[in-house]
């Protein structure tokens, strides 16, 4: 007889500046992040009660490290971006060819891009912290694009190019 585990699944929308950012959980981490995007309430999760408080907190100024259980899966290259944007301090930027540069592959800026839009978590991992090479936005696959991006860039004093 085979074990069945069944996942308590759980989900909330958080009202922000930027727009609506609804949080879903599975077994109490974090598995999605979606800006701008506003669903009904599903169970209850005490890690997304944490994550609100703490998403308020960003926008209130208060708050600079979101600390929060996660579980994202994507290709052993897309976990190894995802886990350099989350060294990223609050207020800093990062090239998208200093990542690939990190992860010794330094003409994988591009797929880097890739992975860096892929991000499940993003805001928890502040993947609107990587600008192009001269501190250009290069795009947002988050929220309303670029515009969400921009508000996040302001809102941590991240210095940009158009």
């Amino acid at each position: 007889m085979v074990a069945m585990t069944i996942q308590a699944r759980a989900r909330i929308t958080v009202p922000t500046p930027i727009g609506p950012i609804t949080l879903t959980s599975v077994d109490q981490k974090i598995t999605s992040v979606q800006l701008s995007k506003k669903m009904p309430p599903l169970g209850h999760c005490p890690t997304l009660e944490q994550a609100s408080h703490q998403i308020t907190q960003y926008f209130k100024g208060k708050l600079n490290r979101f600390s929060l259980p996660t579980k994202v899966s994507g290709t052993v290259f897309q976990e190894a971006v995802w886990g350099e944007i989350a060294k990223l301090p609050f207020g800093s930027m990062i090239s998208y060819g200093e990542i690939a540069t990190k992860l010794k592959n330094p003409k994988a800026a591009r797929a880097v891009g890739m992975a860096v839009g892929a991000n499940p978590i993003p805001l928890i991992v502040g993947c609107h912290r990587v600008l192009g090479s001269a501190g250009q936005l290069t795009g947002y696959s988050g929220g309303q694009g670029i515009k969400t991006k921009i508000a996040l860039l302001d809102h941590e004093g991240i210095g940009y190019r158009l």
